[in-house]
């Protein structure tokens, strides 16, 4: 049996004030439509359609070839919009499930069960509803005497009576796909908005003789749309709570979730401990037995097992096992620390590898380097790496030893086992295991302070 979904994602969005078109702000590190995509990408479709309107150029950017697209020039209902999908889908045997573009919460799971309850109860039409204890501004699901779907009620069309009903509609269906597109061609505009709506298609379903049925989703939260940017909060704690409570699950201790940032593409292993204040974001794996954290940022990086990182940020790079990073260090994208080295306090890495068990133990820059292993770099030192026109590169070979306060003009390269006095500025290649000193020789000028002293008498 094949299976195809509709995402509607045309609307305008004005309720968030933004010039981005709604379902591609991010919520926990990704749009919100792609978490709805990467779900469905699950359940192995056919065809994934997304119907796009208002902003379509934002849209299509985010999902690019993953999707097929459709345009709805004019946004007249939720009825319309699924009938733009038509010379893609009216076609096709099978089952399609329709969602809105603003549901990032939906689960592949609850939409497989959607679709097992769909075909168990052989329906037309299957709505994917839940109980919640406020359901103001939802669409009401009205019941028949044999507990089938009789109609969804929206909030503006709805009765005294009907606005009692806790039943509600997440705005998630399943329909027999041939049927749904015979009915939206008979769907009108006879109501308080004049659009089409799509939940009129349970009328004409059942008008017709078929049965429509309803899988109520345990979970009340699933279906939560996002229209302001208080809902988009709201949205990413929730979210943000469930990747939390996936990862504990999975063996990582996380100190205090409430201060804790993890976005949804994070990988952590088993035994590592995130403290309060961590940020960690975009495609980032972190290893087993780390420590991570407090207050660190993390974006994009690969970080080995059993590295302690703390009070720092790191981009785009990678960190080996066992590495120490912290406090006060910048890691810059394009850098790589070696197993078991040390980045210390205020000290800055860019396009730089550290090799293993080297040392930068505090207040120094390294930009354009390579440096080997069982080095260490003394306090203070600068890789000047920019001539005003190109970056040039700084080599330091296994086992040397950089003094304090040492400026490496690059292009050069210390050699291995070399040894570079502190306060040195070094401009030529130094070879192995030499001595490099690069500085003017000390001069004592006796009695200064005393003649200075009389010169300045009046």
């Amino acid at each position: 049996m094949s299976v195809h979904a509709v995402v509607l994602a045309a609307g305008k969005g004005t309720r968030m004030k933004s010039k981005r078109h709604k379902v591609v702000h991010p919520i926990c590190g990704k749009p919100m439509i792609e978490h709805i995509v990467d779900q469905l990408e699950g359940l192995s479709l056919k065809h994934l359609v997304v119907v796009v309107g208002h902003g379509a150029d934002d849209v299509k950017k985010q999902l690019g070839e993953r999707v097929e697209f459709v345009y709805q020039e004019a946004q007249l209902g939720t009825a319309h919009a699924v009938l733009m999908s038509a010379p893609i889908l009216q076609e096709q045997d099978g089952v399609t499930i329709v969602l809105n573009g603003d549901t990032p919460l939906v689960r592949k799971e609850t939409l497989e069960k959607l679709i097992e309850h769909h075909l168990g109860k052989q329906s037309a039409a299957t709505v994917l509803t839940t109980i919640v204890d406020n359901p103001t501004g939802y669409g009401r699901i009205i019941r028949d005497e044999d507990g089938d779907v009789r109609r969804i009620v929206e909030e503006k069309d709805a009765t005294l009576g009907q606005k009692k009903v806790c039943e509600i509609s997440t705005g998630i269906f399943c329909f027999d796909n041939r049927k749904l597109y015979q009915s939206l061609q008979k769907v009108e505009n006879g109501n308080a908005q004049g659009e089409y709506y799509l939940p009129d298609v349970i009328a004409i379903l059942q008008e017709q003789g078929n049965t429509v049925s309803a899988y109520v989703c345990e979970d009340p939260e699933e279906g939560a749309g996002v229209n302001d940017r208080i809902q988009l909060a709201h949205i990413e704690s929730l979210l943000r709570k469930r990747i939390h409570e996936r990862h504990m699950r999975n063996g990582v201790t996380i100190i205090d979730p409430a201060n804790t940032y993890i976005e949804a593409d994070v990988e952590i292993g088993q035994d590592t401990v995130i403290y309060p204040g961590s940020f960690l974001c975009g495609k980032t794996f972190i290893g087993e037995g780390s420590r991570i954290g407090p207050h660190t940022q993390v974006h994009d990086c690969l970080i080995e097992d059993e590295v302690s990182l703390s009070f720092s940020t790191v981009s785009g790079s990678v960190i080996r096992a066992k590495a120490v990073i912290g406090p006060y260090a910048y890691i810059r994208p394009g850098s790589e620390v070696g197993r078991g080295a040390k980045v210390g306090d205020f000290v800055e890495l860019k396009k730089t590898k550290l090799g293993d068990h080297s040392k930068v133990s505090h207040l120094s820059y390294l930009g354009d380097s390579e440096i080997g292993s069982h080095v260490n770099i003394g306090c203070g030192t600068i890789s000047v790496n920019y001539d005003g026109a190109t970056k040039q590169k700084t080599t330091i070979e296994d086992h040397s030893f950089i003094g304090c306060n040492v400026n490496l003009i690059a292009p050069v390269t210390i050699g291995a086992g070399a040894y570079v006095a502190a306060g040195s500025t070094i401009t030529d290649h130094v070879p192995s295991e030499a001595l490099a000193i690069a500085r003017e020789r000390q001069v004592n000028k006796e009695n200064y302070q005393q003649k200075r002293k009389q010169i300045q008498l009046p």
